[in-house]
């Protein structure tokens, strides 16, 4: 796998990786880039944005556009890059905002993935806020009892999972279950099975 800045939520974890992609000037994406290691034949393969700038050796082809880019498909509005304005090797400074607007574009839709989760009631939602922004507190005073409140909060989920793994499993397909949780069907599975206490591999 090649190297490259990636983002993630606590929530959706792996499901949406996103990072900024490159658009070369006929719309293709590029291959990665390998960086031989000059004491061996060894060597590893980046796809960082920054360094598709044409200048030399570990470099890319030059980026016509940025855009982002998630491991769930989703691709992001191109930015172009104004080549007029940038020379050659000083790519990674002069778009670094093209690529923060592409990190937007991500947490836009991040915003999308959650809404289109299946929704928690006002109730439940309001009361993990709060109990979120309690905790915090209480770390700030008293270390160990936050440690216990999050050891209670554990013991809880494990509880309340199991059943609800089982029977959402019982009720739906992993593909709607994927839906409801706005993740892909791998780390569904790896969830139903880490709260109901199964194989994965079942």
């Amino acid at each position: 796998m090649s190297e490259r800045e990636t983002w993630t939520t606590e929530e959706f974890g792996s499901s949406h990786t996103g990072s900024v992609g490159v658009l070369l000037a006929d719309g293709s994406v590029p291959p990665e880039v390998f960086i031989p290691m000059m004491s061996s034949g060894d060597g590893h393969k980046l796809s960082q944005w920054s360094i598709y700038d044409r200048a030399g050796l570990g470099h890319g082809p030059r980026a016509a556009a940025l855009r982002a880019v998630c491991s769930c498909g989703w691709t992001g509005p191109e930015q172009q890059l104004d080549w007029d304005e940038i020379e050659d090797g000083q790519l990674a400074e002069a778009a670094q905002a093209t690529a923060d607007t592409c990190t937007l574009d991500w947490d836009a839709h991040m915003e999308d993935v959650e809404r289109s989760a299946i929704p928690l009631p006002e109730t439940v939602g309001a009361l993990l806020e709060q109990l979120h922004a309690e905790l915090e507190k209480l770390e700030r005073t008293s270390p160990l009892a936050a440690l216990r409140a999050a050891r209670r909060l554990e013991v809880t989920a494990v509880e309340v999972g199991y059943w609800a793994a089982h029977n959402g499993r019982r009720d739906a397909t992993v593909e709607q279950v994927a839906a409801a949780l706005g993740m892909n069907e791998a780390e569904t599975r790896k969830t139903l099975a880490r709260f109901g206490r199964w194989s994965p591999y079942r």
